[in-house]
């Protein structure tokens, strides 16, 4: 028995066997306090919270229980350290352990924040899905990424002053680093911001007809730097978003009708009556016509121009795509050609009539013999 007391009270760096003992079936006790920790979760609050309709719960769980089985690891190594006393002479041997510990605590911390982040990737990338962009889908990673290296630098930068040493310096070399990068960078930024911009603004969609300035096409490509307009003659134009989500954007597929304004000019041989039945003609037309919308419409005889009577027809299609829009123009404009050659008037063209006239004197005076 004596030999046994003399073993616990022997002692190793100023610290006694006994405590050295005690300190590890410390530890030994918080290694299985976090395997039983890790059966209860995966066994029991996993399986109650997969019964739940959302996955939301799932998700958190996944994130934590790793982090939180290495907490309880931790936790121990805090008790098995209070417990061995270490000598702080003639260094403070305590002092830094305990720094360790709190830099191990900062870490898990830090590790739960890492996952928990696919949770938010998660949500952002069902959101991408239900748009035609693919910049929602460059959108997603970036900020995965730009919150887990935020993250692991607060993290690293938090366990460095656990140590004691300021990060003051530090802080302010990044500070002067990132101005310099913010400069060497700033159309880089200018476009993620005109990209994000256009993602929460949404002014135009992928197969969107636009005219932003002189250029005008169809939008094929919404990038994460640029965006890619096809014109009419076939040519890609590619605009830096912060370029564009400056401009005024002129979205021609956001148009609810497309309007249709014709004059048609009557010959001056059509007399009052016929032209009041052109234009009772036109409007009956109109008002039966399946393509042109029936809210507003506007057929009168507005002028007498330089060579014809004028006549302003006014209205709107049912359809805004462009062919089907000229397709119901040009039966318009075929219709009206049908009433005014039914009713004998003519389209009249361009043209100037000419009278001369001769004096009286001149006429009548005969020369002399």
């Amino acid at each position: 028995m004596q030999a046994f007391t003399d073993l616990i009270n022997q002692q190793f760096l100023g610290i006694s066997t006994g405590r050295y003992a005690i300190a590890l079936a410390v530890i030994i006790v918080a290694l299985i306090c976090k395997k039983i920790f890790g059966l209860i979760f995966t066994r029991v609050v996993v399986p109650i919270a997969g019964k739940t309709k959302g996955e939301l719960d799932d998700r958190f769980l996944g994130s934590v229980r790793k982090p939180a089985e290495a907490m309880v690891l931790v936790i121990g190594l805090f008790i098995a350290v209070g417990i061995l006393k270490l000598p702080t002479e003639p260094y403070n041997i305590n002092a830094i352990v305990i720094s360790i510990l709190k830099a191990f605590v900062i870490f898990v911390i830090a590790w739960f924040l890492f996952n928990l982040v696919s949770i938010i990737d998660h949500y952002l990338i069902r959101w991408a899905e239900r748009t035609e962009s693919t910049l929602d889908d460059h959108l997603a990673p970036m900020v995965r990424k730009s919150l887990r290296i935020f993250i692991v630098v607060m993290a690293l930068l938090m366990a460095i002053q656990s140590f004691g040493y300021p990060i003051t310096g530090l802080l302010a070399s990044l500070g002067i680093g990132g101005l310099a990068f913010a400069l060497a960078a700033k159309d880089t930024i200018a476009n993620i911001f005109g990209s994000l911009m256009i993602i929460f603004d949404r002014p135009f969609r992928i197969g969107d007809w636009i005219k932003a300035g002189d250029m005008e096409g169809t939008v094929e490509e919404i990038g994460f730097r640029s965006t890619k307009i096809r014109t009419f003659a076939k040519t890609l134009i590619m605009v830096p978003n912060n370029v564009i989500a400056n401009m005024a954007i002129d979205n021609f597929s956001r148009m609810p009708k497309r309007r249709i304004k014709l004059n048609i000019g009557i010959s001056y041989d059509a007399t009052p009556a016929q032209m009041r039945e052109v234009v009772r003609r036109i409007r009956a037309m109109l008002k039966q016509h399946p393509a042109i919308d029936q809210d507003f419409f506007l057929v009168n005889f507005t002028d007498f121009g330089a060579s014809s009577l004028d006549i302003m027809v006014y209205c709107f299609t049912t359809t805004t795509v462009w062919g089907d829009y000229l397709d119901a123009r040009e039966d318009v404009s075929l219709k009206i050609m049908d009433i005014v050659e039914e009713l004998g008037l003519e389209i009249a063209f361009p043209s100037q009539t000419v009278y001369l006239h001769q004096d009286e004197a001149e006429s009548t005076s005969q020369p002399a013999a």
